[in-house]
């Protein structure tokens, strides 16, 4: 997993979408309340949030190695070992939410469940930032920068996820897409900014 934080822990200095598309999040987010990045990894996003006038972040990861790298490596952010389709979090808890290529590890017949959970635990209002990788093709790898791995990645259509994310309670305020940077894969990138709907 140090590996893993060496290769993308830096990424966000070469993606300026991305920052500021947080920094909207951070502008936007309930006050008082923490932020959730969704799927963490290793933490980069969590970090960069508590550099950027977050007071509270807290992380959540499926991997339980991704979250002792993570904690290693920006202990002013709490993680949580926990799955996106049960949310190790109270209802309501969060002002805001990231998960920044973390639906592409669920199927689509998922998402609706992901995103329920994603409701349940932002307050009225918060905002959503989702980005993922657009297509239909599933990529299975058994290896990845050296090491044995037996993981899926999940391309969508924009509407594969925008239909499940509005019947969840959400309101889409933006979407765009972008081409890859050249640091990164060759796929074309999705990102969708949403808000919790008030009650």
């Amino acid at each position: 997993m140090g590996e893993y934080l060496a290769r993308i822990g830096g990424e966000l200095a070469y993606k300026p979408l991305d920052r500021a598309l947080l920094a909207a999040v951070v502008e936007q987010a309930v006050a008082d309340a923490p932020v959730a990045d969704l799927g963490c990894g290793p933490g980069h996003v969590a970090g960069w949030l508590a550099e950027h006038g977050v007071r509270a972040v807290v992380g959540i990861d499926l991997s339980p190695a991704m979250v002792a790298t993570a904690r290693r490596a920006h202990p002013a952010c709490e993680f949580r070992e926990g799955d996106l389709l049960e949310l190790p979090a109270r209802e309501g808890e969060f002002g805001a939410a990231v998960a920044l290529y973390s639906v592409i590890h669920l199927e689509p017949a998922e998402l609706p469940t992901a995103f329920a959970e994603f409701r349940r635990v932002l307050r009225p209002g918060a905002p959503l930032l989702l980005a993922f990788h657009v297509g239909t093709e599933i990529r299975h790898l058994t290896e990845w920068w050296g090491h044995e791995v037996d993981v899926d990645f999940h391309f969508h259509q924009p509407e594969a996820v925008l239909a499940p994310l509005r019947e969840a309670g959400f309101t889409v305020t933006a979407t765009m897409q972008r081409a890859p940077a050249p640091q990164e894969a060759e796929t074309q990138r999705c990102y969708v900014l949403a808000h919790r709907a008030r009650d």
